[in-house]
């Protein structure tokens, strides 16, 4: 049964930095591109990051750009999301997916499984 969780949020203030995790089981990760989308109260799932299986395509979104990275060691089945330089507006629920279609790895149709997310709060 392919599983998906995600760790590593918190409350944190504005300015300082978080590491997200999103430990996969069940499929095949090396063979995967993954991603991170956020979704804050009141508004639509939003496109954070995407990384493809070996780690050679990566995008970000333009708001996350500079303060945002996104890692994956296929060997631990496990994808990151580094977060510095955090603002207010960072403030979601962050999930992590698979990406199970050759589209646009900025669309969430492009992914077919997702986490249950992790909270993320920065205040100012």
């Amino acid at each position: 049964q392919l599983q998906l969780v995600e760790s590593g949020g918190g409350l944190v203030q504005a300015g300082d930095s978080l590491t997200l995790s999103c430990a996969a089981s069940g499929l095949p990760f090396s063979t995967h591109g993954m991603g991170w989308f956020r979704q804050a109260p009141g508004k639509e799932r939003e496109f954070v990051a995407a990384i493809s299986s070996t780690s050679l395509n990566i995008e970000y979104a333009d708001s996350v750009k500079g303060r945002f990275t996104i890692s994956r060691e296929n060997a631990k089945n496990t994808m990151y999301l580094q977060m510095n330089s955090l603002k207010p507006e960072d403030t979601a629920v962050y999930y992590c997916a698979v990406k199970i279609s050759p589209y646009s790895r900025t669309e969430a149709l492009s992914y077919g499984y997702w986490g249950q997310g992790t909270q993320v709060t920065v205040s100012s």
